[in-house]
Formats: C-alpha cells, sequence, structure tokens
C-alpha cells in the first residue's frame, strides 16, 4: 500500500499525512533510547574502545549502563518532545508526498508507479522536502541528545530563544547540506528496496493472511532500513557533527570537541584525526535503530492506511 497503485483503493493525500503522522509518532517513542545513543557515539571524537582511557563510551551495552547511572532513565528520551515534532512533521510530509509524486508520475509519465526506480527517485524527493521541513526540529533533538549536566538548555523554549540570540536563524538549519546530500539516496534505497522486498516476498509467497501480511511488512522494512542506512551512513556523522557547531561548552563531559568549518572541513578532519573508521562512529547503534524504526515506520503505515481504507 505504500505508493500509488492503480489495480488498489488508495489513501487520500490527507489519509497519508495522518498515517505517517501516527507511524512517526509511535516509532519514535519506541527507538528513542538508541536514537540518543546513537548520536552520543557519533559526537564522540575519542576512539569507541575500552582500549582508548579517553573514550566516554566503548559500546552499546556500556553506554547505556553509563548514561542511566550518571544522567538516570529519562537520559535515554532526551530531546524527546522536539524530536516528536520530527518524527510526527517529518512522517506526514515524507508519506505524502511520496503518495503525491508517485501518482503524478503515474498520470503524466510511461512509467508504472510500483516501479522500483520510481519509488527511488520519489522517495529521495519525498524525503528532501520533509527535511527542509522538519530540519530546525532535528538540530534542537539533537542539541538537547548531545548536551550533558548541568543542561543548557532547560526546555525547548529556553533552546529556541537562546540559538536564535546567540547563533542567529541559520543555526537551525546547520547540517542541512549533508542532510540533503544524505537523505535523497537514503530514502530512496529505504522505499525502492521495500518495495523490492515486497515484490520478491510475494514470489515466495504469494498466499497469506492478514496477520503475515503486517509481520512481512515489519521483516521488509527492517531489511530496507539496513541496506540504505549503510550505504549512506558517513553523512549522518557528517550532519550530527556539524549540528553542534557553537554548542561545544556543552560537549566537555564527554570528551574532545572540534570546531568544524564546514563539509569538507568537517571530512577532513575526521579523516586525518580518526581515519576511515571515524566515518561510521556510532554504526552498530545506528544500524540497530535503522532495522527497527523502518521496519515500525512502514509496519505502522500500511496498518493504518488498512484502518482508513
Amino acid at each position: 500500500m505504500v505508493g500509488y497503485d492503480p489495480e488498489a483503493k488508495c489513501v487520500s493525500t490527507v489519509e497519508a499525512a495522518a498515517a505517517g503522522s501516527a507511524s512517526g509518532l509511535v516509532t519514535r517513542v519506541l527507538v528513542s533510547p538508541l536514537d540518543v545513543i546513537k548520536i552520543r557515539f557519533q559526537l564522540q571524537i575519542e576512539q569507541l574502545s575500552s582500549r582508548n582511557p579517553g573514550a566516554k563510551y566503548h559500546g552499546i551495552l556500556q553506554a547505556v549502563q553509563c548514561i542511566f547511572q550518571e544522567e538516570g532513565l529519562v537520559a535515554f528520551w532526551k530531546g524527546h518532545v522536539p524530536a516528536q515534532f520530527l518524527s510526527v512533521g517529518y512522517g506526514a510530509v515524507q508519506f505524502m508526498a511520496f503518495e503525491s509524486l508517485t501518482k503524478l508520475v503515474h498520470n503524466i509519465t510511461s512509467y508504472n508507479a510500483r516501479d522500483s526506480f520510481v519509488h527511488f527517485v520519489c522517495g529521495g524527493l519525498a524525503a528532501c522536502t520533509a527535511t527542509v521541513a522538519v530540519q530546525p526540529v532535528d538540530t534542537l533533538r539533537t542539541r538537547f541528545a548531545a548536551q550533558g549536566e548541568p543542561k543548557v538548555y532547560r526546555n525547548l523554549r529556553h533552546a529556541v530563544v537562546t540559538m536564535y540570540q546567540t547563533e542567529g536563524p541559520r543555526t537551525f538549519y546547520r547540517g542541512l547540506t549533508p542532510t540533503i546530500i544524505a537523505i535523497f539516496p537514503y530514502a530512496g534505497l529505504q522505499f525502492s528496496s521495500y518495495n523490492i522486498l515486497q515484490q520478491f516476498s510475494e514470489w515466495v509467497i504469494p498466499a497469506e493472511g492478514k496477520k503475515g501480511g503486517n509481520v512481512k511488512n515489519l521483516v521488509c522494512g527492517s531489511c530496507a532500513g539496513i541496506i540504505s542506512k549503510t550505504l549512506t551512513y558517513p553523512f549522518d556523522l557528517f550532519k550530527k557533527r556539524l549540528q553542534v557547531g557553537g554548542f561545544e561548552h556543552a560537549r566537555a563531559a564527554f570528551g574532545q570537541v572540534r570546531i568544524y568549518r564546514g563539509l569538507l572541513d568537517c571530512v577532513r578532519q575526521i579523516m586525518r584525526e580518526e581515519g576511515p573508521g571515524g566515518f561510521f562512529k556510532g554504526l552498530s547503534p545506528s544500524l540497530l535503530k535503522a532495522a527497527v524504526s523502518t521496519g515500525l515506520v512502514f509496519f505502522w503505515y500500511e496498518l493504518f492506511c488498512s484502518l482508513l481504507c
């Protein structure tokens, strides 16, 4: 049901937006702890290894224990309010744009809306549209997840006012360039991989019940998330590093900090100081999060669309 299908009853634009919002909201609650750990790993300059005495985080289990002991259980949902705004807004815009674009392509071109290539292009364009719409909220979410104790920002309003007054309006769009560069192939691969896996599963198991269909959506979504995240991961790391620019004082408790003048400078510094492995810091929790979140997003979206239909 993801994407326009001329042979089936399709959701309207409003229904797609509603299903996308609901899907994002439910998924965000469940994957927030993995997101916090991933961001902490991405922002750590020191090598993620117990052999490095200066490294605060060594692995997923150690990071969970460390964060829980130092900051409490609620730390795993740091930045959850802006993250929810992000998920709800992103889900609504992305799926609304995707459904509209696939329908437009089917109606004005010779391409079939169910083709994987169409899903790749439309998925990438839909994600770029959603990214530009919610980038300020994504920056706020990253700042909240990255800050230690004592907190620099007391709440969402304080963060918005402080960032605007001290850094200007452009700070809300820090990291937009690598985000746009990465999000097109990432989302495109998500939608096209999901489409290919769905078609493959229908070929392998042509007849199945509704329950089996829900499980299939979850599995296909998880696999699509792993494929797309692995291929585009470095750009997500660049984005996180750039988003905390001007916020270095709040990172002191977590180890070394760096100042980057832009995307290329960020790439050069990481390569020089951290090596090629630096581009994939936090990949393990990121892949775990991608598998869970992408699987759940498609699962809930398909479920909510079925209910709306």
